[in-house]
């Protein structure tokens, strides 16, 4: 509650008010290449980034963030990575949920308890997604596996992470929810996945509110994610569309 809403419910003769605990939630990212950002970097390491990403995420959608490090890839790491996450409402892992020699993250849930509802996606970018649930000792667990590719994750947590913490919280997803507005250029045809376009909403030297894809979509590039403020969402197999047809948008208000 802001301190308005307390003045709102004091000025209405309320001695006590009913509220929803935020949720905690756990953010485990997995990979021998990763290391904290901060610290210096070896041979075939990478800095572990979004973890940060999510973090900031999850605060702004009203949830606890609660870091719980590096899991090396090994089913013990995961085990103990896994373990810290008890208390939390939701969990998410970072990487790990390909089909690679060392990704171990879908195999290490299914031993935690975890009941996986779906595992990969038909959208881009993000296939390599797995949601379940898990009873806890705190109750029922949201298990949210997130690719370990930095856009891949944040947009991924943006389309299936921010919806679940407004439920969980009781809010309106009204904030969440998609808009159309008119392309300013043209967008070349899709292929068969979904495709969540980073855009920028501008408004046009006329005064016209619209929405322009960014030139560069490779999900490497988290340059282009910090430049967008939207997501054009695009249809599988969606023909080529002229400038000023109106698509659907999700605003990026994070």
């Amino acid at each position: 509650m802001t301190a308005r809403d307390v003045l709102l419910g004091a000025t209405a003769g309320h001695g006590r008010c009913t509220v929803v605990r935020a949720p905690k939630v756990g953010i485990l990212a997995t990979g021998d290449e990763l290391v904290a950002p901060g610290n210096a970097l070896a041979a075939g390491q990478i800095f572990s980034s979004v973890p940060a990403g999510l973090a900031a995420l999850v605060t702004a959608f009203g949830g606890i963030p609660v870091p719980l490090g590096i899991a090396q890839d090994t089913p013990d790491a995961l085990a103990a990575g896994l373990a810290n996450a008890e208390a939390c409402e939701v969990l998410m892992t970072i990487g790990g949920a390909s089909v690679g020699d060392h990704d171990l993250v879908h195999a290490a849930l299914r031993d935690w308890g975890v009941d996986l509802n779906f595992w990969k996606i038909a959208m881009r970018p993000g296939k390599p997604l797995m949601y379940g649930r898990r009873l806890s000792s705190a109750g029922e667990q949201h298990v949210i596996g997130l690719p370990g590719n930095p856009v891949s994750g944040m947009v991924c947590a943006r389309i299936f992470v921010a919806p679940l913490l407004a439920a969980l919280l009781g809010r309106s997803r009204e904030s969440l929810q998609s808009q159309y507005l008119p392309l300013a250029a043209s967008r070349p045809a899709n292929g068969p996945r979904r495709h969540y376009m980073r855009a920028r909403i501008e408004v046009s030297g006329t005064g016209v509110r619209q929405v322009r894809a960014l030139a560069r979509q490779d999900s490497s590039l988290t340059s282009v994610l910090a430049a967008a403020n939207a997501l054009i969402d695009t249809p599988a197999d969606a023909p080529e569309t002229e400038g000023g047809a109106m698509v659907e948008v999700l605003p990026l208000d994070f």
